[in-house]
């Protein structure tokens, strides 16, 4: 099949899982487009079957905000024709599923139909596209696709709470290559992190205010007064100078380890004996799946579809936002008695192999083979 992949290229995880699935599906012999603004930033190194193009977004005096919809579209457009693409498969609601529909009508007029697949991830449906500014336009594309899915349950049943979505919205779950998060820890960085042994909490995010991170260090400074502990703080944002402050008005901040952005996840959460998600809301959770490849165990609020990931007292815990005494109170529990951690480990493990993405990739194949028969 020949197949056009949208996302945005960051770190977030729409772009990683789009990413992702690309690569996936390149190496089983279909044919990938990848068509956003910039090279996704998992998408390194020369992979057969890959194709990149950048989205060209020019600037006029006329315009205050250069209008990347109108590009978006006109190049899907371009690669549409030009590559004879079979679908289009769009992640994240805004601006791609409307800016899919777009370039569906262009095509159309000249004899070409293209089935648009969109895949809904979280803040597109929860928090962005509510804005009364968007919600209009994000109902209508997303009725306009073909093929409407979402990353969870959860997601599935905000998305029919909050938009008069007259479609059936199918349940495809995010996916993690467990092989790749299954590493031994390297002794070498792990001492430099804990040179005396010490527990390492981990956690990372974006650090936007959802995320809750001074929730974090709240839960490690609790965990800390009991057991010797280091936190590791992967990522960057808006609230990371907040919970620096909050570290230093603890007392605690020689004991957070901020080490920025990251790529390579796998080798980091292999040090990792617990991994922290304090987040207001999340539609699924994919970095508490990443861990749980990794073998480290997950303490998480029970907020959005974060409970079709994490299973109570199996791969970890769950409580209500905010609840940090329960947080820090399970984290004790599952990193006082090795048994334990050991067990919990190695459960969070196993059920991570359900989200493998030897599991998952047939489900989108299924979806694709409705338009394209043949392929």
């Amino acid at each position: 099949m020949r197949i056009g992949i949208v996302c945005y290229p960051t770190y977030g995880g729409s772009g990683v899982l789009a990413t992702e699935l690309g690569k996936a599906l390149a190496e089983k012999g279909h044919f990938v487009h990848f068509i956003t603004y910039q090279q996704p930033v998992r998408l390194n190194g020369f992979i057969p079957n890959i194709y990149y193009h950048e989205v060209q977004v020019p600037t006029y005096p006329l315009f205050d905000f250069p209008p990347y919809e109108t590009a978006l579209a006109s190049t899907m457009v371009d690669v549409i024709k030009n590559y004879n693409l079979d679908l289009l498969h769009v992640h994240y609601a805004i601006p791609h599923a409307s800016a899919a529909y777009m370039a569906k009508k262009i095509v159309e007029r000249e004899g070409k139909h293209i089935p648009v697949i969109t895949t809904l991830h979280g803040t597109d449906i929860t928090l962005v596209g509510r804005d009364k500014t968007y919600a209009p336009v994000v109902a209508f594309s997303i009725n306009q696709s073909d093929v409407i899915t979402a990353v969870s349950n959860n997601l599935r049943e905000e998305t029919y709470k909050n938009f008069d979505i007259r479609k059936d919205i199918e349940v495809v779950y995010n996916f993690i290559d467990v092989t790749r998060f299954n590493h031994k820890p390297l002794d070498a960085f792990k001492k430099v992190l804990a040179p005396n042994g010490e527990r390492i909490l981990l956690h990372a995010s974006n650090f936007r205010k959802i995320k809750r991170v001074q929730d974090v260090v709240k839960v490690f400074y609790e965990v800390q007064k009991n057991i010797p502990a280091k936190l590791l703080l992967v990522g960057d944002g808006p609230e990371r100078q907040t919970a620096e402050e909050h570290g230093r008005e603890l007392g605690i901040f020689d004991k957070l380890v901020f080490v920025g952005k990251q790529e390579q996840m796998e080798e980091i959460f292999a040090v990792a004996d617990l991994f922290l998600l304090t987040s207001e809301y999340e539609s699924f959770g994919l970095a508490a799946l990443e861990a749980m490849a990794s073998r480290v165990p997950v303490i998480s609020t029970n907020a959005g579809g974060l409970g079709e990931v994490n299973v109570e007292g199996v791969t970890g815990f769950l409580a209500n936002v905010g609840d940090v005494a329960t947080m820090s109170e399970k984290a004790l529990y599952i990193l006082k008695d090795d048994t334990i951690l050991n067990e919990f480990k190695q459960r969070a493990f196993e059920h991570a192999q359900q989200f493998n993405i030897d599991a998952i990739i047939p489900e989108y194949e299924a979806i694709y083979r409705r338009f394209c028969k043949d392929c």
